[in-house]
């Protein structure tokens, strides 16, 4: 019996956008950046241990940078 090969995913769309929130209803001042990313796939996908945490190291690189904005 022949393996079959692991289903993969396959990414439609990236879309992100850098923001600063400058105040809200309940804030006087925000003053803080934000990342919004929103992923779209075309399966569901898994992934190893490994990668997942290489998705998150990235994550955290990035995060890293806007905090220096």
């Amino acid at each position: 019996m022949k393996a079959s090969p692991p289903h993969l995913a396959e990414l439609a769309d990236f879309q992100w956008k850098l923001g600063l929130a400058v105040s809200c209803d309940s804030c006087r001042s925000l003053k803080y950046p934000y990342v919004a990313v929103m992923l779209k796939v075309t399966k569901c996908f898994e992934m190893t241990i490994p990668q997942f945490q290489n998705l998150c190291r990235q994550f955290k690189e990035i995060a890293a940078v806007i905090e220096t904005m």
